[in-house]
């Protein structure tokens, strides 16, 4: 099923399949990066999940010469079949000390790609455009998403209801349809994208790819706790629980990991913006380590297994849906 995605930036065009790997806390790694640009779609960390003392050379610039290599060695092997590029998210928010110079190591290695969450800043966007990067900025509703793009955003990412972790509360049908009465430049969209279907449904509504992370933490190239990965492969939709209680900022999380910690996920109490911090290079105090998040897609996750598989049976669905919807159509 041909796309056309010439409008697009040339980093993001030529997918396998319109698909992102968002980043996931702690989860996203270098090999889970790898992996997902080697199936065919973009792999993205964050920034500070590269996390090492002072005064040590920097992680994160030995895990981007890590991925690049890996994905140059993969290109030469496979020049039929490339790697698609990846992405770096950077959490911008003013508490995160690490963000200048996470800044001019990502432009050392001229990241092809940048995610940039909470907040919208103009310097960040003008680093990325300096070594010729894309910047997709995540928003949850249509003023945040104006203001992104105000600022020099390239493109954005639509945070809808269901999505795993930080998440907002709008309909993906209003918020896509909202951002597209102005905006033509590239969409994402995040909010229980688990199934080439929903994928498929995404572009319909007017995204040009979708934003898939909670499947993704059950494979093996996760950095993630087994029990975690077993725990996503044993719920669904109603075992998430939308707090913001753990970071300040509302999101989805596993009511199972709640419960383990001893909490009663339905009478959770709130927390405000004002207990971010990203000085530490952490978005969760230690004492919510073992607070899992996730989106409402799991229930369409039955095993742990490679990254690749994941792409591979979201490829086979995706192209199932449409032509089944090309039959009623034709």
């Amino acid at each position: 099923m041909a796309r056309d995605d010439s409008h697009l930036p040339k980093a993001l065009q030529g997918l396998r399949i319109p698909l992102i790997g968002s980043p996931l806390f702690i989860i996203s790694v270098p090999e889970l990066v790898i992996a997902q640009c080697k199936a065919g779609i973009v792999g993205c960390f964050p920034a500070l999940n590269a996390r090492e003392d002072e005064g040590e050379h920097p992680l994160l610039d030995t895990w981007l010469t890590q991925i690049k290599d890996a994905l140059d060695r993969h290109n030469q092997a496979n020049p039929d079949t490339p790697a698609a590029p990846y992405a770096v998210n950077q959490i911008v928010h003013r508490s995160n000390a690490r963000l200048d110079r996470d800044l001019d190591i990502c432009v050392k290695h001229a990241v092809p790609i940048w995610i940039t969450s909470l907040g919208a800043r103009v310097e960040v966007n003008e680093a990325a455009h300096s070594c010729g990067g894309v910047v997709l900025h995540d928003i949850i509703n249509n003023t945040f998403a104006k203001k992104a793009i105000s600022k020099g955003a390239d493109g954005l990412v639509a945070v809808a209801a269901g999505a795993g972790g930080h998440a907002g509360q709008q309909s993906p049908f209003a918020l896509i349809r909202e951002i597209r009465e102005w905006f033509d430049g590239p969409l994402a969209l995040s909010g229980a994208i688990a199934t080439g279907e929903s994928l498929l449904a995404a572009r319909a509504i007017g995204a040009d790819f979708g934003y898939t992370g909670s499947p993704f933490i059950a494979t093996t190239e996760a950095n993630a706790q087994q029990d975690y990965k077993d725990m996503i492969v044993g719920s669904g939709a109603e075992d998430i629980v939308y707090s913001s209680l753990f970071t300040g900022v509302w999101g989805n999380y596993l009511k199972g990991s709640v419960e383990s910690a001893g909490m009663d996920p339905d009478n959770l109490p709130t927390a405000d913006a004002s207990s971010m911090n990203f000085g530490s290079g952490s978005s969760k105090p230690k004492a919510w380590k073992t607070i899992w998040g996730s989106g409402q897609g799991i229930g369409a996750i039955k095993e742990v297994g490679p990254a690749g598989a994941i792409v591979d049976r979201m490829a086979k669905e995706y192209m199932a849906a449409g032509q089944k919807l090309a039959r009623e159509f034709g």
